[in-house]
């Protein structure tokens, strides 16, 4: 029965399909960082040859995919424990730990080599430090450790803009810096408005987020206050002259709106399932879509 059982896994093994590995590389996670790296490249005051500015997108969204697929590997035991993550492709045994490692040590070795050969070297070092980050730091480091996880972890994900920009110009400056800042005061109350109604989830796994140790008001408190900065923090482009007035209208209503849901997740009754967690997490999302669209639009107005 046993040898049975480990040949059927084999076999699910073996007939791993393309799309079994895509979605190791967290293809929504990547689509973020293929975006925001894209209007990094797009507010860079350089043009670059359009290969290499495809290239640099490449390269970075593999680094991006590369990550990905390694934090699955090390999350195989927890992800089997939660709904929302149960159906990827480790704890479905639809592709072997070992080898979703292998790949993303690949994909990790090949973005970050390609992107210093044909780019820069700084550009390379922003990338193989980005994945660093995410696997060392967030993943093995921080996420089982410290409600604060999440906090300091969100700096791996700030890093695509930077990268793009320095892609382009092979320097560093303080827009991209700002756009950094964006990204990072943005990631706590998008990834927590998340673990607000998927705190059950968290606590089986045994994962420190902070409404699991610190409770749901706490959180909400956090996420309103994280609020406020973030809208501050948006404005800074218009306020160190790197974008117009369309720009500042805008990262002001979106920002509004951003408050608007944080402030009714705040009131909203801690011993119920509040709905405007989930509206939250999700307008964030669409929050930083737009709030990077609107950069890139102004920059050409």
């Amino acid at each position: 029965m046993g040898i049975k059982l480990a040949n059927d896994l084999e076999v699910i093994d073996n007939q791993s399909s393309v799309g079994d590995y895509i979605s190791l590389l967290k293809p929504r996670v990547m689509a973020l960082a293929v975006f925001t790296s894209l209007c990094g490249l797009c507010l860079a005051p350089v043009t670059i040859h359009p290969f290499m500015f495809v290239l640099s997108i490449f390269c970075i969204s593999l680094g991006a995919g590369a990550a990905g697929a390694i934090n699955m590997w090390f999350d195989r035991d927890i992800d089997c424990l939660m709904e929302r993550t149960k159906k990827r492709p480790i704890p479905t045994g639809k592709i072997e730990a070992e080898n979703a490692l292998g790949f993303g040590i690949m994909l990790s070795l090949i973005s970050v080599l390609i992107l210093g050969l044909s780019l820069n070297y700084l550009a390379a070092f922003l990338l193989a430090f980005s994945i660093f980050f995410y696997i060392f730091i967030y993943t093995i480091w921080l996420k089982r450790r410290t409600p604060q996880n999440i906090v300091i972890g969100g700096a791996a994900g700030a890093f695509p803009p930077v990268i793009g920009w320095v892609c382009a110009t092979g320097e560093l400056h303080l827009f991209p810096f700002i756009l950094f800042l964006l990204i990072f005061i943005w990631t706590p109350p998008h990834f927590w408005a998340l673990a607000l109604y998927k705190d059950i989830e968290y606590s089986k796994a045994n994962v420190p987020m902070l409404p699991v140790v610190s409770g749901q008001r706490h959180t909400k408190v956090q996420v309103f206050l994280y609020s406020i900065i973030l809208m501050i923090i948006s404005t800074l482009p218009y306020f160190f002259s790197y974008s117009g007035f369309f720009y500042l209208i805008t990262s002001i209503l979106l920002g509004f709106a951003f408050l608007y849901l944080a402030y009714k997740v705040l009131k909203s009754d801690d011993k119920q399932k509040t709905p405007f967690a989930p509206s939250l997490f999700k307008f964030s999302i669409l929050y930083l879509y737009l709030i990077f669209s609107s950069l890139v639009i102004d920059s050409y107005l």
